[in-house]
Formats: structure tokens, sequence, C-alpha cells
């Protein structure tokens, strides 16, 4: 079978949800398509001289409920179709974690990896140009995403100042501190990951039992879920990367791994540990996974050699519609991205009002809040997936669509 792409596996996952969901169909076929759409190409300036033309884009999905929030990656696949599925799955993430915002999503497809540091400022710069008429506090407040950083987000924030005339540091989240950012930012994808699985945990009685779990991608999300999983007394074998990864059946130490990764640019062939595939590693006898990369990485090939008890998506649709069959078929449950990994976008929604209010708050406060909003909403989305016998995913869309749409009814269809 053809492997859907991501704007098809979002459309698939709203219509798996659409029948639990009380809804005029109009309303879902305007779902299925993003409001707007901005392409440019980047001509950018080499450090040899040479001109590179990089594609980019920002997808605005829908603004029912608030401003487009959602990130912006730098990788060579970027492509339309995942921009505008990505800013899809970000109106149900926010929505999903009740914050006041649609979904936007930011790409430009480039390998950030080759760039040196001077070519990679050229690049954001002229992203944020082409993209300054399409952002802003009220409209659009991109973030960081894959290969994107606090020291890129400074970069967009300080070239749509200059461009504006104004200082405005909530146009733009997860800053660095010194220009705006909020405490807590950085691992805040991850943690609150973990705060949605000790609720799951909970709910399935496995709380507080001791816990394997293996974590596939050791960016900024990964190698944070790493280290936060002490929290939850999760012992974690393998841990992988873009070039591979490595498996200790004692357990891995997240400050070596860490420190290995900084050192070699990967965690692959740590000493004293067995090298592994990224597809091993899925494949691993744990109680967790953690896929933390890119999307569609379990799907109807691999799904039925998957033996975790849980996983617990911190990718952005990291599992095809058809994996998520087989896997519920299996009776793994699978903690959707649109709720697991929507810490990152909560704070993000902490540091806009700490910006434009100019009231910064404690990590303690910050911690704190995410672990109240993100429980809330896990409670109220495993209701509903207890009480209509679905899917933990199709729970989660049916909170969020009934909210997206509840906000467009009143708004009306216009123009």
């Amino acid at each position: 079978m053809e492997k859907l792409n991501p704007h098809e596996m979002f459309v698939k996952q709203l219509e798996e949800a659409a029948p639990y969901i009380t809804a005029e169909p109009e309303y879902l076929e305007i779902l299925k398509e993003p409001k707007e759409v901005l392409e440019i190409t980047i001509p950018l300036r080499l450090d040899d001289g040479s001109v590179k033309l990089c594609k980019a884009w920002r997808s605005h999905h829908n603004n029912a409920l608030g401003p487009y929030k959602g990130g912006v990656r730098y990788h060579p696949k970027v492509n339309r179709d995942e921009v505008v599925a990505l800013s899809s799955w970000m109106s149900i993430k926010t929505a999903t974690a009740n914050l006041p915002y649609g979904g936007g999503k930011g790409g430009v497809a480039i390998n950030a990896k080759e760039l040196t540091k001077g070519e990679l400022e050229r690049l954001s710069r002229a992203f944020a140009l082409g993209m300054s008429r399409f952002v802003g506090t009220d409209i659009d407040i991109p973030a960081p995403d894959v290969y994107t950083n606090p020291q890129v987000m400074a970069w967009f924030v300080d070239t749509y100042e200059k461009v504006h005339g104004r200082s405005e540091p909530s146009v733009y989240t997860g800053k660095p501190v010194a220009v705006g950012g909020s405490l807590g930012r950085g691992d805040a994808t991850s943690r609150g990951g973990i705060y949605v699985l000790r609720e799951t945990l909970r709910e399935i009685g496995l709380l507080g039992k001791p816990l394997t779990a293996a974590v596939q991608g050791y960016g900024n999300v990964g190698s944070h879920a790493h280290e936060l999983a002490d929290i939850l007394d999760l012992k974690v074998v393998a841990v992988s990367d873009s070039r591979g990864g490595s498996y200790c059946e004692a357990g891995i130490d997240y400050e070596y791994a860490s420190g290995y990764k900084r050192e070699n640019g990967t965690v692959k062939g740590m000493p004293d540990m067995d090298a592994i595939t990224n597809e091993e590693l899925l494949e691993l006898d744990v109680d967790v996974l953690i896929p933390s990369a890119l999307e569609g990485v379990i799907t109807e090939q691999n799904a039925d050699k998957i033996k975790a008890k849980v996983i617990l998506e911190l990718a952005n649709g990291p599992t095809t519609p058809e994996g998520e069959a087989i896997l519920t078929d299996k009776g793994i449950l699978v903690v959707p991205d649109v709720l697991a990994n929507s810490g990152g976008v909560t704070v993000s929604c902490f540091e806009w009002i700490q910006g434009r209010t100019g009231d910064f708050w404690t990590i303690e406060t910050v911690q704190q809040k995410l672990d109240e909003k993100l429980t809330t909403a896990f409670k109220a989305i495993w209701a509903i997936k207890e009480e209509q016998n679905i899917r933990f995913r199709q729970a989660a869309y049916v909170r969020a669509v009934d909210s997206i749409i509840t906000a467009m009814r009143f708004r009306g269809i216009w123009p």
C-alpha cells in the first residue's frame, strides 16, 4: 500500500474521529484544508560566495480559537504537504491543551547541519524577513521545531522588530531568556510528555512499578525525555538518533549519553553497549516506547513487531493510521502526539503571556502551571475515551474539534 503523506494522515485521523463528533459536515470539510499558505524562495549567500535557493513555507490552518501558533523546522525533506499537516495537527494540539490559539507551522527545505553559523544566521533572518507580513503577536506566533533553537528565535525576533520598527518580544516564543524567553521552555515538550505519561500509567495501573523505556531521536525533545525519565523511575535501555543508536540492558545514564552526543555528534557507538538501528529500537521489548524524531516511523510494515505496552508520541505524527490500527488490535496504548507533546506549545503560551505583560514567572510557577494544564487536559480526554470506548487519539480529536467547531459556529462562515 502506498504510504500516506502527512496531510493525508491528518485527514484520515480527522475522519476516524468524525463519527464521534457532533458537527455539521461543512465544518469538518473546512478543517481538512489550511486557510492559507505562504511559500517563498530564499536566496542564501553561502560563505564561499555561491548562492543556494531554499524553498520555505508558513501554513495557517485555522484561527477560530485565536492566533496561529506553531514551530519552524529546518530539514532537507520539508515540503508543503508536511508543513500543512503540521499546522493542522497544531490546531488540534492547541485546542487539546485548551490554549487560546489556532494552528500554524513553518519550514525551510535545507540541511541545517551543513551550514556555518554565519550561513544559519543569514538563512534565519531571510526567513523572518519573508514571513514578517505573515506573523505577529495577534496573528501568528512561531516557535522552535526540528533543527531550530533559541538562537534562531532570537534572530527571528530581532529581524521582525527591525522591519517593523518596534519592540515585540511576544511575536516569537522559545527565545533565550535574555531576550524575553520563558524559564522552563527548553525541556517543556519532554516534561509535559512525562506528566501525561504519569497520568496514563496511573490509569492503567503501572505507575510506581519499575519500567523500561526506549527513546528514538536524541535531539532536544528525546534527550530531555531521557533526562526526565527518572521522575517516573523509567530505566532507559536504548537511545538513537539519525545515525543509529545504542542499547544497554542495565540502563543508560543520561549524563553519560548526553556528554557522548555532544562530543561525537551521535549516540551511536557508545562503549560497552550494543549497536542498534532506529528500526530495531522500535521493536525492543520495553514497557514504554518514546518516538521523538520525525513522522511516519511506525507503520503497517513494522507495527506488528512492536512490543511496548505504551507508546508516548513526543514526535509529530510518528504513527500512521494503518500502524495505529494494528497497535490497537494488539492492545498497545498510543498516547497521541496532540496531547503527549503539547507541553512545548503550552509553555510557549506562557512565554507569550509573559512577553505581553512584562511579568516573568519563576521556573516553579511555569512547571506547576504546565502540570495543571496538561493533567486537566488528560483527564478530560481520558473520560471521553472511556465513555465512548474509542482510541486515545480519537478522544483527543473529539475534544479539540468540538472546541474549534463551537467557535466556528459562533463566528459563522464568512466571507
